[in-house]
């Protein structure tokens, strides 16, 4: 810690932080969920646009964050923490504050196949018993004391999320929050993390909601998919030179529901330019939102209640059956034992390019199959391998199953030359 001032009237406590020689952190308040942080944070960035300081390079916002990215051969520490210092005496009242925002209206195919696909790699190669699975949206409806999985899906779809942050995972995924506190959905992280997670798909941690914005490991509570927030190659109406991301500070993300296989040519279009989303622009006052706090209070302080006696309750569950533990070996297991395998003269025996676990076997004993066709994958490392056919034949005898764990250069299946009559 550099400087710190304690909290005064309407303004929170800051703290100034190093980070590095080039770098320094301002933090707002506690480390508590509060909207007016982030507000705060926004204030002192419009605060540098207003008057330009030479040395800073770069801005990056957080929840109740601002990092600086700075020059100090143009720009000393010193001279930087006055200028801040100076600064918080010069900042509007956050209540005076109305910002700009845009209302993005996504489609979202409620617990779609990619998203009970994640959890089923999941449970088969990382963590097969969690209290998360089989299903995230139960958990969910379960940790939040909801009467059903409808009620999970009604509460999205009613929320207003506003983006607070941008990258929480890669390329431009939000980090948003529900705009109403009753609509904060809390939940857990997986962990360990996933090793996969489909791009476009909706996840919720904590009480932030991010969009995955390419294939990746992942720890968010599933709930869906909806379109992609980056588009690396084409240029339209959302997607302009410059701006591969789909989302802004302070956008709100408002999901309606979709079917799957329309959101999947819907996804299509989008990336294309082909369809376009409904967005309208929409002031947020800071005094109107302090507003609507102050008069659903009580309803919002119920809520909150029973949420966290369903999350409390979750957590006993956890001590009393083990599910909070997770068992770790010393050691690496070793592989089972696997029927050893041999191919005849005129066959060929197909090996494991790689260790890991036989995540899928996608012939049976008998098939036709082709040079080069895909027969099974392996995966390890967050990483999926396929398995090719080295020659034509027909599948004589397999070795391994789903879930199995190989070495590399280990035998999964035979391949016998088909016979010509």
């Amino acid at each position: 810690v550099l400087h710190d001032l304690p909290a005064s009237g309407d303004r929170p406590g800051v703290v100034y932080r190093a980070a590095g020689d080039k770098y320094l952190l301002i933090e707002y308040g506690p480390l508590v969920l509060d909207l007016e942080f982030r507000f705060r944070v926004h204030a002192l960035m419009e605060w540098f646009r207003a008057h330009p300081l030479e040395g800073v390079i770069e801005l990056s916002p957080g929840v109740r964050s601002l990092q600086v990215n700075y020059d100090s051969r143009a720009l000393p520490l010193r001279r930087l923490l006055d200028v801040l210092v100076q600064a918080e005496s010069d900042l509007p009242p956050v209540e005076t504050l109305t910002l700009q925002t845009r209302v993005m209206r996504l489609p979202l195919a409620f617990d779609a196949s990619s998203t009970r696909e994640a959890i089923a790699k999941y449970r088969q190669s990382v963590r097969p018993e969690a209290p998360w699975l089989p299903s995230n949206v139960e958990f969910i409806r379960r940790i939040n004391g909801l009467g059903s999985v409808e009620e999970v899906s009604d509460t999205i779809f009613r929320a207003s999320y506003l983006v607070l942050g941008l990258g929480d995972v890669y390329l431009g995924a939000p980090c948003a929050v529900p705009v109403d506190p009753r609509h904060r959905l809390v939940t857990t992280k997986y962990n360990p993390a996933r090793t996969w997670t489909a791009e476009g798909e909706v996840g919720i941690g904590g009480v932030y909601m991010c969009v995955y914005g390419m294939e990746s490991p992942g720890g968010y509570q599933l709930v869906g998919r909806t379109v992609p927030v980056w588009n690396t190659h084409k240029l339209t109406r959302e997607f302009q030179p410059g701006s591969p991301w789909l989302l802004r500070f302070f956008d709100q993300v408002r999901f309606y529901p979709m079917p799957e296989k329309e959101v999947l040519e819907y996804r299509q279009a989008f990336l294309r330019g082909q369809v376009s989303l409904d967005i309208q622009d929409e002031p947020f006052s800071v005094a109107g939102y302090r507003k609507f706090l102050a008069d659903e209070a009580a309803d919002i302080g119920a809520f909150k209640g029973r949420q966290q006696q369903a999350f409390d309750a979750e957590r006993e569950r956890w001590a009393a059956d083990g599910s909070a533990a997770i068992s770790i070996a010393a050691e690496p297991a070793e592989p089972p034992p696997s029927e050893e395998l041999s191919a005849p003269g005129d066959g060929a025996l197909v090996a494991s390019p790689i260790s890991g676990s036989i995540w899928a076997v996608s012939v049976k004993v008998g098939d036709r199959v082709a040079i080069g066709q895909k027969i099974a994958v392996v995966e390890a490392m967050k990483m999926e391998v396929p398995v090719e056919a080295p020659m034509a034949g027909v599948v004589a005898r397999i070795g391994v199953e789903p879930g199995r764990l190989v070495t590399a250069g280990q035998g999964l299946m035979v391949i016998a030359r088909e016979e010509v009559a």
